[in-house]
């Protein structure tokens, strides 16, 4: 496939066969060696293809092969000219996302009671595949109550508080949600799953301020350094799965029903504005509520576990929340395009929100400062906290990475795990791990990660996305 280096940090695919869009992939030359390699350009090339693409289809640093759309892709959509929505460019995990919570404690407060309190975690917050809570199970009625009304349900029930949902994308529920457009079987799935972590790459992180780059607005975010902080990572569990699930055969048949040619079959979706494309947007939003509500639960739950460590009430310790923000969704947007002002609908599918200071979407507590964007890397290394750009914004339909991306498969990487004593390296690394079973701590392993800080800085010197600070890691729980 033809790629021509532009600059230093990003390489355009040109447009090519049914192509109706270029493509660009941010990257430096090493990681664009990975990413050459995988069939993830190609993905770019084909969401390139689908009818009504505008600006251009989209790969970031930390890009890797994913169900139809590459995970790291962006695209947008504009329905005036026949433009579509696909669940291959949302994902099976609707609303995957991450939590940031900061604190006032530092990280020697911590260490004497680190242990107790990665066990405490552990018995509280359920995690692994398919778990949930015996003792909390949600009514059909409750499910759809939450579908509806995201994390404002739980801060209702006192899971949380009002100051949490300034700094939630969308307040924590996102306007347009269908409740009733969510099957029967996939409610079902979410009785018993919010407010847990579930498995794969998800996990609830324990770390502190490690590096500062933007002192004044590490300050403002209440990064300082050597404080404790906490990174949630989870989505809408098996209730978004089993949305994902319904809607690809939906999407199957709206295709061939309107006409639609499709580069690859997981790339199925119908015009926005048809039936089919208001009932999946309609799900979908719903179950990114429901993960919403999921990490606000998260959250209390830590908060709680806090608390009864350090014997103290979880506001004394300055526990309060940094950002929530999706990186699997797609949303109606307004982006200029040609020099006027669209309405589109952007696919984000393993990329985050970055908009930039002054934008109308973002609460009043980080308007001025621009969108906190947070990027957990791997379990041994570290994660970033950045905010978004002007540069995004004109770029990317405010859009950069989610993450350090995957380098190995999950079978190669527990493969190279075999015989290895993972739980002492990570304790020789200072970091406690607790996990339900350490098959997902083998497949999630550091090396089976690009360098988040490869990433990062790609994303930093493009202008997609500007450094604030670095966290290191010292407790994790896994599913």
């Amino acid at each position: 496939m033809d790629i021509r280096r532009l600059d230093d940090y990003r390489w355009l695919i040109p447009r090519q066969g049914k192509m109706r869009v270029d493509g660009l992939i941010y990257a430096d030359a090493d990681l664009m060696r990975d990413i050459r390699g995988d069939e993830a350009v190609k993905q770019v090339a084909n969401v390139a293809c689908l009818p009504g693409i505008v600006g251009r289809s989209i790969g970031m640093p930390d890009i890797h092969w994913g169900y139809g759309f590459a995970i790291g892709g962006v695209a947008a959509f504009d329905p005036d000219e026949g433009g579509v929505v696909s669940p291959g460019g949302v994902g099976y995990d609707i609303n995957c996302g991450v939590r940031l919570l900061r604190s006032d404690l530092a990280l020697a407060e911590l260490r004497p009671h680190l242990v107790r309190l990665m066990d405490r975690l552990f018995e509280t917050v359920p995690a692994g595949v398919g778990v949930g809570y015996k003792s909390f199970r949600l009514s059909e009625g409750e499910v759809r109550e939450v579908l509806g009304q995201g994390a404002r349900w739980a801060v209702a029930r006192g899971f949380g508080t009002e100051g949490d949902l300034d700094r939630i994308e969308g307040g924590g529920a996102l306007p347009g949600a269908t409740p009733d457009a969510v099957s029967k079987r996939a409610a079902e799935r979410g009785r018993n799953q919010l407010g847990t972590v579930g498995s794969g790459n998800h996990f609830i992180e324990i770390g502190y301020v490690d590096e500062v780059y933007d002192a004044g607005v590490a300050d403002r975010l209440g990064l300082r350094p050597g404080t404790v902080t906490v990174f949630i990572h989870s989505g809408s569990r098996g209730l978004g799965y089993q949305v994902c699930d319904d809607f690809i055969q939906v999407m199957l048949r709206a295709a061939q029903k309107y006409g639609i040619e499709l580069p690859d079959k997981q790339l199925c979706c119908a015009p926005l504005g048809s039936p089919e494309a208001k009932q999946y947007l309609g799900a979908m939003t719903a179950a990114a509520n429901y993960a919403f509500a999921n990490r606000q639960l998260m959250a209390h739950r830590v908060r709680e576990a806090f608390a009864s460590i350090f014997a103290r009430d979880w506001s004394e310790l300055g526990l309060a929340l940094v950002y929530d923000v999706a990186h699997n969704i797609a949303k109606w947007e307004k982006h200029q395009l040609g020099g006027r002002e669209r309405r589109v609908c952007v696919h984000r599918k393993g990329a985050t929100r970055a908009f930039p200071p002054g934008h109308p979407e973002l609460g009043p507590a980080v308007r001025d400062l621009g969108q906190p964007v947070l990027i957990p890397g791997d379990m041994g290394r570290y994660s970033y906290v950045l905010v978004g750009t002007q540069g995004a914004y004109d770029e990317t339909f405010g859009s950069t990475c989610h993450g350090a991306g995957r380098r190995m498969s999950r079978t190669q990487a527990k493969k190279s795990a075999r015989a290895r004593d993972l739980r002492a390296e990570f304790r020789d690394l200072g970091i406690e791990v607790r996990a339900s079973s350490f098959a997902t701590v083998a497949e999630e392993i550091p090396e089976a990660y690009k360098d988040v800080a490869d990433v990062v800085d790609v994303v930093d010197r493009a202008g997609i996305g500007r450094k604030v600070v670095r966290l290191k890691p010292v407790g994790v729980l896994k599913g």
